[in-house]
């Protein structure tokens, strides 16, 4: 064969080669950009006839799922890919192993794509519970039976048997709750938040009681809950926390009743009008400071971190009595003479800002 006939041959397997290698190139993008469409441009969600004109799609993932079971959940809740073709997505994706449990909202023409990244964020529904400080157990009960997300497992359930559930011997239920947001997912057990807030609580209460002042005349964590509670009924101002918890700590210290109406109206019960009487003064209950001396029986409220802090370690002050200024703030007296002058100041010479939580011997 001549040179050039070479050439030709050589030239003619290169061009062939090329051309194979193109047709592969050309057939690799077509089955990329097909893939891509399937995955990211088809819709994987019922159509909006299907869905009684709703605009978003529901589904929910039960928590310690596989892929497959997975794929199975959201193909029997009415995803529209069946249940192969989401496990190869998920797995060309490389999230197989990253999808999360819980409940998810898709628009309606969200492809198979945006369904696996999404799942595989965690981007779901989320609810939440908000327990305030100085909330009452009988509030915070009202609030989670009524929250339409949770499963009502405790509604109606007695104190004696949600302290059991909880693995918790107070007395009570009152005041063992952390205040703080819960959040959670839908159709979540009731129970479940009750477990994380007494959880959080008991926490922070060990905490505070292991650092709590060498002159606290406190006998237990519950102790501790208790004045906390009461700190928190009766600050007006977050900065006065530790003055407040100081003329609790010195009345207990010296045998003088704590006399701070909070406790009385918390002994009146949910059925309190807001209007206090020297009558409900007089009425002897458990609850009744100003007619029994030491700590009332369980806590009045849900006590914040900073209030259980200062329970734990009041300032360093002598006052034993204080009085509200109207404005927020109280003024604190080491005797009974100063306060009746600070009373005369701030109460009685002006009716409008009388606040009811006033110390007095």
């Amino acid at each position: 064969m001549s040179k050039k006939n070479q050439r030709r041959a050589l030239f003619s397997k290169k061009g062939k080669k090329i051309k194979r290698l193109q047709i592969w190139i050309l057939s690799c993008v077509t089955l990329i950009a097909a893939i891509y469409g399937l995955i990211f441009l088809w819709p994987a969600v019922p159509s909006v006839a299907n869905m009684a004109n709703s605009k978003v799609y529901t589904a929910k993932i039960q928590p310690r799922s596989s892929l497959a079971s997975i794929a199975k959940q959201l193909e029997e809740q009415g995803l529209s890919t069946p249940s192969i073709p989401f496990q190869i997505s998920a797995k060309i994706l490389f999230v197989g192993s990253k999808l999360k449990p819980g409940t998810y909202q898709f628009s309606l023409n969200a492809s198979l794509g945006n369904i696996l990244l999404q799942i595989a964020r965690g981007d779901r529904i989320r609810e939440s519970v908000a327990i305030i400080p100085g909330m009452t157990i009988w509030q915070l009960r009202a609030l989670v039976d009524s929250h339409p997300s949770l499963i009502h497992q405790t509604k109606g359930m007695s104190s004696k048997d949600l302290l059991k559930d909880l693995g918790l011997t107070y007395p009570g239920d009152e005041g063992i709750f952390m205040p703080d947001t819960y959040v959670f997912d839908p159709e979540e057990l009731d129970i479940n938040i009750y477990r994380k807030a007494s959880q959080a609580m008991q926490k922070q209460l060990y905490q505070a009681w292991a650092q709590k002042s060498a002159l606290s005349p406190l006998k237990s964590p519950y102790d501790l809950l208790i004045l906390a509670s009461i700190v928190e009924k009766e600050t007006g101002r977050s900065s006065e926390r530790g003055m407040i918890s100081a003329v609790f700590t010195n009345r207990l210290n010296m045998g003088m009743p704590l006399q701070t109406d909070p406790t009385v109206i918390y002994g009146i019960g949910p059925q309190f009008n807001g209007n206090l009487r020297k009558t409900d003064l007089r009425r002897d209950n458990p609850y009744n400071t100003y007619m029994r001396k030491g700590l009332p029986p369980t806590p009045i409220a849900m006590p914040s971190k900073e209030s259980i802090l200062a329970a734990a370690n009041p300032a360093g002050s002598d006052a034993l009595y204080f009085v509200s200024k109207g404005d927020g703030s109280s003024h604190f007296s080491k005797s009974l003479g100063e306060h009746e002058v600070a009373v005369d100041r701030y109460q009685r010479k002006s009716p409008s800002k009388a606040n009811p939580f006033v110390v007095t011997n």
